[in-house]
């Protein structure tokens, strides 16, 4: 089953829910991003 959550915060993907997971990621203040945006976040913050 695939339902439709939102859309990432960053990018404007859409976020489904897959089988019961969540594919993607809830920010500390709530906001939802896509697991691309989310690695991008982490590989420029380790950078710096």
């Amino acid at each position: 089953m695939r339902e439709l959550v939102g859309s990432c915060s960053k990018c404007g993907k859409d976020l489904f829910c897959l089988d019961g997971f969540f594919a993607g990621v809830q920010t500390e203040d709530k906001k939802i991003i896509c697991f691309d945006c989310n690695e991008n976040k982490e590989n420029t913050t380790a950078d710096e």
